[in-house]
């Protein structure tokens, strides 16, 4: 496929992987709103979001299976139509346990779409121009969790909270139409596939369960709760059993022998590791800048938005540095220049202006544009073509998975550093002290009462606590980011680039 055709196609695959990731994070910013036009609780409505990740936590490492059973265009455009159809319905739902059962359908469906889009755009490129393909899927999949609450914040504002799942209806109708008519004399290779139903059964209990513990353990307030502690037991042991028997049978829902090749394994780590740091910066900051700083859940995304566009316009070149270089040096670049962007954050003040958050943005941007498409290519590079499906699918699970992890564990730990901060600046003040009295005395002056003056006070001081907690969290990625490094070493130089990846 050349020209036109492969142009369009590829851009049909780039919007399926786009909004797959998109509606990861486009529903987090407009949960009030939607809980409130449904008759529920901000709490409840939370289910939204986890309803969502659980489905599709189980359907991913599916991927490999099905496409194998099937072939890779029919799953991924069956996918996309069914992702389609399951938005419009999230789009009609009339309550809340509505709601939550078509956003599990939407999850349980989407497994293969990000997957499936890789392994067609490495198929559709010939060999010397596999690191374009790598680096447009990648630019894609890290543009998409930024747009996301920027995309849902502007609906939320401006429009009703349905459209969050009707703009997905035009954008998968179109991605059905061009990849059925380009690709459908392309099909891949079948075979039939015995159904591994234990490993099945075995996977959906214990991802099911873990991530209800890992999306609920925070409101829960984590193994202080028996409903967490089970789902935790629950988790463990039905992923003990699922890897023996994965390990074990002949025919497994998920090919763990994947782990054998040297490059996919200290490439899969640092990748998981790197996402999860940066998905939980993604969480944390807009969060602190609407609850925090005053910013609208809008003008939150926007300051997002030159970073998105930065690894927009660096993706290309890195792809051009990958085909003469080694991989690895681009990788740790990647990390350094996060490293940089969490490093810049943790000097802010509470009155920052808009450009202190920009910059760090915009180095971040050229991290998002080199990360994935360097990291990729290690990962994939010895990897056979009918096999990347597999690999793609797995890695994409265990980055969701990673990504769980880091939004409960970024929302506690900030909840709680705060907790530790506003105590440690309450116990050095007093309504005694000189400086305050000064303080209370200026805001009387002002006409506040001193219940009202001291009520400021405490909000400020909140506010504080807040901040010194953020900055606590941006200074740990930062050097988190840089110890990733010394894993990327560990694998070998790529064979010839991203070409390799089919080569193989």
């Amino acid at each position: 496929m050349q020209g036109g055709a492969l142009a369009l196609t590829s851009l049909a695959l780039a919007l399926g992987t786009f909004m797959q990731v998109l509606d990861t994070t486009i529903a987090n910013v407009s949960i009030p709103t939607i809980a409130g036009n449904l008759g529920a609780s901000a709490d409840q409505g939370t289910w939204v979001i986890t309803s969502f990740a659980v489905a599709n936590g189980i359907s991913v490492p599916l991927t490999g299976w099905l496409m194998q059973r099937f072939g890779i265009v029919r799953t991924f455009v069956a996918a996309v139509l069914a992702f389609t159809i399951a938005s419009f319905l999230c789009g009609i739902a009339w309550n809340l346990p509505s709601l939550v059962f078509f956003r599990v359908l939407q999850g349980a469906v989407s497994g293969p779409m990000v997957p499936g889009s890789q392994a067609l755009l490495l198929l559709l490129f010939p060999p010397a121009k596999k690191g374009m393909a790598l680096a447009l899927w990648s630019m894609t999949t890290l543009v998409a969790p930024i747009m996301g609450p920027m995309l849902g914040g502007w609906i939320s504002d401006n429009a009703t909270w349905p459209w969050i799942f009707y703009i997905n209806i035009p954008i998968g109708l179109f991605t059905v139409a061009v990849c059925w008519f380009q690709l459908r004399h392309r099909e891949t290779p079948t075979r039939k596939l015995p159904v591994d139903q234990v490993g099945i059964a075995l996977l959906v209990v214990w991802v099911g369960a873990l991530q209800i513990a890992l999306d609920k353990g925070k409101d829960e307030d984590w193994f202080s709760s028996p409903f967490i502690v089970v789902l935790t037991i629950v988790s463990i042991v039905a992923f003990a059993a699922w890897l023996i028997w994965e390990l074990t049978e002949k025919h497994p829902i998920v090919d763990l022998s994947l782990f054998k090749h040297r490059n996919f394994t200290f490439a899969l780590i640092p990748m998981c590791l790197g996402y999860a740091v940066f998905f939980g910066n993604i969480v944390l900051l807009p969060l602190w800048m609407q609850t925090q700083l005053g910013y609208t859940a809008t003008w939150a995304g926007l300051l997002a938005a030159p970073g998105g566009l930065v690894a927009v316009l660096i993706s290309p070149f890195a792809a051009r540095f990958l085909a003469k270089f080694d991989a690895r040096w681009l990788t740790s670049l990647a990390f350094v220049a996060f490293a940089a962007s969490y490093y810049m954050r943790s000097q802010l003040t509470a009155n920052a202006a808009v450009i202190d958050f920009i910059i760090p943005q915009l180095i971040q941007g050229i991290a998002m544009g080199t990360f994935f498409v360097a990291i990729l290519t290690i990962m994939l590079d010895g990897i056979e073509p009918p096999r990347v499906p597999a690999a793609s699918g797995l890695a994409i699970f265990l980055r969701t998975i990673a990504a769980s992890f880091a939004t409960s564990i970024t929302t506690t730990f900030w909840d709680r550093r705060e907790a530790f901060h506003q105590a440690h600046l309450a116990s050095g003040s007093s309504v005694y002290d000189a400086s305050t009295q000064q303080a209370l005395s200026h805001m009387n002056s002002l006409g506040l009462s001193d219940n009202a003056a001291i009520a400021a006070m405490n909000r400020e001081m909140v506010g504080q606590a807040y901040l010194l907690s953020s900055l606590d969290y941006f200074w740990i990625s930062s050097w988190l980011t840089l110890a990733m490094i010394g894993l990327v070493w560990l694998a070998r130089r790529p064979g010839r680039g991203a070409a390799h990846v089919a080569a193989d």
